[in-house]
């Protein structure tokens, strides 16, 4: 992976960074809120031995002075001088408890030992850290000394006494927080890569092409406004949204140049990837150039074109299929200039049948004959086979997938459907491509790099 795309990662998934890293920070937080706080008072202790006036004499004592010191400290956590010390406080404690709360240090190469003692209490802590180490220098002399009334071979001075603490050292809540902040940092990142490579869902142009094995005609940014309103005003619209359509229709002009498709098929692996709102905006942008274009609802499982364009819906595909109507008594204008709509009509019993029977040949080469464009909305090809049959009548077929949401699986399952039939492919068009995230830089940098790159209008919107 290179740094690019762990960048394009955690901007993608901030927040399973942020909700994971925020699991061991409250973690942290609780741990030192219910900790009890403890205080440290501190004394430091002298070693020093007997020893001659020769040079000799005086190195000999020296090193003896350091061997001393690492014998010293294991005495000063021992539970004897816990004893000592808890007799001679009068303490409500065990020798156990007292020798777990002393701490002995020696720096390397110094006869100096620093003695700590934690406590709740900072007086209490002050008072066992001092008689602790008097007691320590009562014991020295005791083991020190070979016979009563010799001079001890080794002798212990406090140097410092404890005072009372000021600040409590346990909970460390500056440790605490960090290690809290570290851990989940880890966390959060790692289950964000986890997911990631996990996520087997079509997120780029260069993912779509090679499960696909097709070129990438159009990408699509998502724009919320199209969840109510399914079509875009290119009369007065230049925002990113209308630049993808126009920039999609040019494609599909220059898809073959002697012979341009004219009935072309918009279908999707499943449903929801913005196959409908795409049909329409297709249309829209082809007949902006002055196309006479005609739109047709081959959903005739889920019709959606007449809903969203607020045509009649009682009358269409069907009716004509079956004989109830000829075609130009159920064509109906829309709102739009150069845009007529042939709606699904009634939800037949039989709507593969419908769809590969003679009739629908004949109203398809009718249809070819009175516009320039015909596009046809149909079912999801997972869903049932009606895709596929309406895309092997078609010049070709370009299948909308939505980006972060169509699997790799299913869209190569989809694409395989098409192949079996001999569909043509036209292409693929990249749907819902976010603004933000990993998916916004794909888009920016199609759409934004040449002429496009120092336009800001509207970049902030986005299809369906």
């Amino acid at each position: 992976m290179t740094l690019q795309q762990f960048i394009n990662v955690l901007r993608s998934r901030w927040i399973t960074v942020c909700v994971t890293a925020l699991v061991p920070i409250l973690g942290a937080v609780a741990y030192t809120l219910t900790q009890t706080p403890l205080y440290q008072a501190s004394t430091r202790l002298f070693v020093s031995t007997t020893a001659g006036k020769s040079v000799s004499d005086l190195y000999s004592g020296n090193r003896l002075s350091l061997d001393r010191v690492v014998s010293y400290t294991q005495l000063l956590t021992g539970e004897t001088l816990a004893q000592r010390t808890i007799d001679r406080l009068d303490l409500n404690m065990n020798a156990q408890t007292v020798a777990a709360r002393v701490t002995a240090k020696s720096k390397p190469n110094t006869v100096l030992i620093d003695v700590g003692v934690l406590d709740p209490s900072p007086v209490q802590a002050r008072d066992i850290a001092n008689a602790l180490s008097d007691e320590f220098v009562t014991m020295v002399s005791e083991l020190e000394t070979p016979s009563r009334g010799a001079t001890p071979e080794a002798r212990v001075v406090v140097e410092q006494r404890a005072s009372i603490p000021g600040a409590p050292v346990v909970p460390n809540k500056k440790r605490n927080l960090a290690l809290g902040i570290a851990l989940g940092a880890m966390l959060g990142v790692g289950l964000a890569l986890l997911r990631d490579k996990l996520d087997n869902t079509i997120k780029n142009p260069e993912a779509l092409e090679e499960v696909a094995g097709t070129g990438v005609v159009g990408y699509i940014p998502f724009d919320k406004k199209l969840a109510t309103d399914h079509s875009i005003s290119f009369d007065t619209d230049n925002s990113a949204t209308a630049e993808a359509f126009r920039k999609l229709r040019t494609n599909l002009q220059f898809l073959a140049v002697d012979n341009p498709p004219r009935l072309i098929v918009v279908t999707s692996s499943s449903p929801s990837e913005g196959k409908s709102t795409t049909v329409i905006n297709i249309a829209l942008a082809l007949a902006e150039a002055e196309h006479n274009v005609v739109v047709v609802d081959g959903d005739l499982r889920r019709p959606r074109l007449g809903k969203y364009l607020d045509l009649v819906g009682s009358v269409g595909f069907s009716t004509i299929l079956s004989g109830g109507a000829p075609l130009d008594d159920v064509l109906q204008k829309t709102k739009f200039s150069n845009l007529t709509a042939l709606t699904s009509g009634p939800i037949p019993p039989n709507p593969s049948e419908l769809l590969g029977s003679l009739a629908a040949k004949k109203m398809f080469s009718d249809l070819r004959a009175k516009f320039d464009y015909v596009i046809v909305d149909s079912s999801p090809l997972l869903a049932v086979t009606d895709g596929a049959i309406l895309a092997a009548e078609a010049d070709g077929a370009i299948v909308a997938v939505r980006a972060g949401k169509t699997k790799r699986d299913q869209l190569a399952h989809g694409i395989g459907m098409l192949r079996d039939v001999d569909a043509k492919l036209l292409g693929a068009v990249l749907t819902m491509l976010p603004t933000r995230g990993s998916g916004s830089y794909s888009y920016n940098y199609y759409y934004y790099g040449g002429s496009y790159g120092d336009d800001k209008r509207d970049e902030s919107s986005a299809t369906s």
